[in-house]
């Protein structure tokens, strides 16, 4: 799992790290209309043949939920990890029947699970539209005028494209405001559960053994696209390799990496290191710690909290990874010599010092901005102080009905004709609420908000002279949103009947809505169109030095990435590329079999009856660039044949986010091998072997 922490060693290799240059080594995160040929065909001898990439791009499959995946047969059959599909799992089960825990196993079409809200996209096509995104961002506007007409413009494209292609449409920002592509994607909405193994294989080791290698985990899960109820026909998907991957051997991550910040200058990457990952990290801290005990209040209680407790620890080690990164004074070091050496080079030139020189000064300006707005932006606009379902639940209800009545290109980005179905899927969910949970995690909320800012006005008008505690029990109890049928009618009575809701979270929603909204303005208009026009600039310097060999950032967009099946040295020990199923009974016995060290009884089970081959492969490691969201990505060959899935990466990835380094960081994946072996040998999945090595 994209699970991080901190320790000595991610500084190991740090100096080596480049900042703001072209990729070097198998660096890049590269989109689909930009491949590095070049590198491919002088470092590896590879030149993909004519549709390779259309193919492994349409075979990609990227999860609302923020995980990657991929088509792996004809009928839909679609493979990612068991944590992508923990949310789905969570949702699926009951106090009676609990798949995260136990596993699935759907041996027939008719026993496939329903996902309650899930989505699926698949990329179809690709357009530069930065002339068009630009055309209405005038000379003489300020930067807010300007930020304001680029959105305007992506609207305007995303709802022509969505009307003539009748497919998901969404202008994506590359190079943080130096281009705006067109994305469009084929959208699964009717998603079932396949298989899932039992979360002790997906996640053996736990805590202790997360972002470390060498690994032993299972982490995979399959899932069914449909259409029309019955199973999807898919023309793209990828063939299992008989043979899986060797020692030194090229291979490709298709996926969705989730961002990047590569391209931020000092001041950027000081206000994360300074403010954004501190303030992040006290409140992960604290909500980790509330779930924690929230769980220890009985099974059921730990079953309805456990999926959220592990994605806040997911979250917490991987900001406490990046802080570490961003205290080494060798990163900074490095990273200050590569800005002043480009501003130097540009104050050089008088065209390009009149053009691009004010550019980091103005992100400069912006972080004192974002200090300044952070916490109250976190608290009121993103939620974390109302950290409700019920409450997500009404607001989205309230904005819905005022959105609805502008015009489509004056709408905030979520509720734009071009996201609307998406958004519907999620508010009209079937996935179960539960309401001492919702108390329990509202209350939380309104206590940490009161801990860190206990004058803030906007807290005060939502406690109304109530305790936390008061507050949350009084609105998740008398609130009627838990009920599908009851959000649909106010959905379908428009904002007349919005006004007219009595339920508490509506109006408590409609209260809060008008400081929410200017304090997401005022981030708008000045930060993020601050950041967006001059990184624009800065990206522009960039081309004209070095062309279209530097890659964007990620943006949860699909991007390809390569590089080798390949071990890496520590403190003098070698550490292999592969591990296997003998090595995970091996590892069980050394921490004597005891959580999170106790592989399933289904595994004991077919090792005693000889079935199991414990030689085959289970995990191993390659140079691959990738981060969170490339979870679930299928790892493959030169023949676009299925050779792992990444899942992790090792301890000395964490400075990723920040720069790449293949000196000793590591993706890790699943061996294709050992997927095979586990469904044939452990689960008696014979109708999925057969399906994933039908040729």
């Amino acid at each position: 799992m994209w699970i991080r922490r901190r320790s000595i060693a991610v500084l190991t290799g740090i100096c080596a790290i480049m900042t703001m240059t072209t990729a070097r080594g198998d660096e890049g995160m590269w989109v689909f209309n930009n491949l590095p040929l070049e590198t491919l065909k002088s470092r590896y001898g590879f030149t993909p043949p004519p549709g390779w990439a259309e193919h492994l791009r349409s075979s990609a499959v990227r999860f609302n939920n923020g995980g990657s995946g991929s088509f792996v047969s004809a009928d839909g059959l679609i493979m990612t990890n068991h944590h992508v599909g923990a949310d789905t799992l969570a949702k699926l089960s009951t106090s009676e029947k609990d798949y995260y825990k136990l596993g699935f196993h759907a041996r027939t079409h008719a026993e496939e699970a329903k996902a309650p809200d899930m989505e699926l996209n698949v990329l179809v096509a690709i357009e530069d539209v930065t002339s068009r995104v630009n055309a209405g961002a005038t000379p003489d506007m300020d930067v807010a005028a300007a930020a304001a007409a680029r959105r305007k413009a992506s609207a305007e494209i995303e709802k022509e494209s969505t009307e003539k292609t009748g497919l998901r449409s969404d202008v994506v920002t590359l190079y943080q405001g130096g281009q705006y592509h067109l994305y469009t994607y084929k959208k699964y909405t009717d998603v079932r559960l396949v298989f899932a193994p039992e979360f002790d294989i997906a996640f053996f080791g736990g805590d202790p053994d997360n972002f470390e290698y060498p690994r032993y985990c299972l982490d995979v899960c399959f899932f069914r696209a449909y259409e029309h109820d019955k199973p999807a026909k898919i023309e793209h998907h990828l063939k299992w390799s008989p043979d899986g991957s060797k020692d030194g051997e090229l291979i490709f991550v298709a996926g969705h990496p989730g961002r990047t910040d590569r391209l931020n200058t000092v001041a950027s990457v000081e206000y994360l290191r300074d403010f954004g990952f501190p303030s992040l990290l006290d409140w992960l801290h604290a909500k980790e710690a509330f779930l924690l005990a929230y769980g220890k209040q009985g099974e059921e209680a730990f079953r309805q909290a456990k999926e959220e407790l592990f994605s806040i620890q997911n979250s917490r080690k991987a900001r406490l990874g990046g802080l570490g990164g961003l205290q080494s004074l060798a990163f900074m070091d490095r990273k200050r010599e590569a800005e002043r050496d480009l501003r130097a080079r540009i104050a050089a030139d008088d065209a390009k010092k009149a053009a691009y020189g004010a550019a980091w000064d103005k992100i400069a300006e912006a972080q004192q901005v974002n200090v300044r707005t952070a916490r109250p932006y976190m608290f009121l606009e993103r939620g974390r102080g109302l950290d409700s379902a019920l409450f997500s639940i009404a607001r989205n209800l309230v904005r819905l009905a005022d959105e609805k009545a502008k015009p489509n290109a004056d709408r905030l980005k979520e509720y734009r004709d071009s996201a609307l179905e998406s958004l519907e899927l999620e508010l009209f969910s079937e996935a179960p609420i539960y309401p001492a949970f919702e108390q329990a995690k509202f209350a939380f909320g309104l206590d940490y908000w009161k801990k860190v800012a206990p004058d803030d006005p906007d807290l005060a008008r939502v406690l109304d002279g109530r305790t936390p505690e008061q507050a949350a029990a009084d609105l998740v109890a008398r609130s009627k949103l838990a009920d599908v049928a009851v959000r649909r009618k106010l959905a379908e009575g428009g904002k007349a009947a919005i006004e007219a809701s009595e339920d508490p979270m509506i109006k408590l929603a409609i209260a809060v809505d008008p400081a929410s909204r200017a304090l997401r303005k005022e981030r708008e208009d000045q930060v993020e169109g601050v950041e967006s026009a001059s990184y624009a600039l800065v990206a522009k310097a960039l081309f004209e030095e070095k062309g279209d060999s530097i890659y964007p950032d990620a943006t949860f967009t699909l991007r390809l990435a390569f590089g080798a099946v390949k071990g890496y040295t520590i403190d003098g020990k070698a550490i292999p590329p592969f591990t296997n199923i003998e090595g995970a009974f091996e590892h069980e016995a050394a921490h004597h079999a005891k959580p999170p060290y106790a592989l399933p009884k289904s595994w004991h089970e077919a090792k005693a009856s000889g079935a199991l081959k414990l030689d085959t492969p289970l995990n191993f490691v390659s140079t691959a660039d990738i981060i969170g969201g490339n979870s679930g990505s299928p790892v493959v060959n030169k023949d676009n044949e299925v050779v792992g899935l990444i899942f992790d990466g090792n301890i000395q990835s964490l400075v990723l986010d920040f720069g790449y380094d293949d000196a000793v960081a590591r993706a890790v994946s699943v061996d294709s091998r050992g997927i095979l072996e586990s469904l044939r040998s452990v689960y008696k999945a014979e109708e999925l072997v057969q399906e994933l090595t039908a040729r």
